[in-house]
């Protein structure tokens, strides 16, 4: 695969008796936008957080622009990102304040520009000044994509991030993520329950079951091997298979 962002070999995460994540191996070309799906308790959230670096793996490798996680985390994550629907900011801050505070993290030069366009593209600018506690979820999740796209990503990991949203702030968001993928040639992977909004996003589908990978392929050849008319379809048949 050229330009190869993401290289996982072998993969696996135990937690006492049960595994999360299963002998995984999977990689991820420059620019692609990959679904990771599979029912509550696959191990999406556990292989996100090993690609983080959060959690440390029981076995195998990881490695992220050409470089070893282990030993090159700082590095690797100046050129990655993250965003989950499910992840606060400081609620007594703004959210000009809770980005103030990323952008110095990741020593962004004219920040206050960077904040600004950040603010503008998710369209919530108006609300830079207001206490984060006084938003709705859907606009803390836009909030947490703001967040996301603040350091121009390589690699942006996404974690459910219109789950909070109502459907068109969601297919509003969808295109402005469209947008950004296309502008800076990022790499995104999403991780969703809503089949129709990963069947518009990725090229590509990952399907973990129990911790393994079960199925790959881009939406319409998943469809086409399982027999299926969507991809809600197939998920129902791997997870209740």
């Amino acid at each position: 695969m050229a330009d190869l962002i993401v290289r996982v070999q072998d993969l696996t995460k135990k937690f006492e008796n049960t595994v999360a994540v299963d002998n995984i191996s999977l990689e991820i070309g420059s620019g692609e936008i990959v679904g990771l799906l599979g029912p509550n308790g696959a191990g999406k959230t556990t292989l996100i957080h090993m690609l983080l670096g959060i959690l440390l793996p029981s076995q195998g490798s990881i490695q992220i622009f050409g470089l070893d996680l282990a030993s090159h985390r700082e590095e690797i994550l100046a050129h990655a990102n993250f965003s989950s629907a499910y992840v606060m900011m400081p609620m007594s801050l703004s959210p000009w304040q809770n980005l103030n505070v990323f952008a110095k993290l990741y020593n962004i030069p004219h920040s206050g520009e960077k904040i600004e366009w950040a603010l503008k593209k998710m369209e919530i600018w108006d609300l830079k000044d207001r206490a984060t506690r006084g938003l709705s979820s859907g606009q803390i999740s836009r909030l947490n994509l703001a967040k996301a796209i603040l350091n121009d990503p390589e690699l942006l990991l996404l974690d459910e991030p219109t789950a909070s949203m109502d459907p068109d702030i969601a297919d509003k968001t969808r295109r402005i993520l469209k947008e950004i993928q296309k502008e800076h040639r990022m790499t995104i992977l999403y991780t969703s329950h809503n089949m129709a909004e990963v069947e518009t996003m990725a090229e590509r589908v990952f399907f973990l079951n129990k911790g393994k990978i079960v199925a790959e392929g881009s939406p319409k050849e998943l469809q086409n091997k399982f027999n299926q008319g969507t991809l809600e379809e197939v998920f129902l048949k791997i997870a209740r298979t």
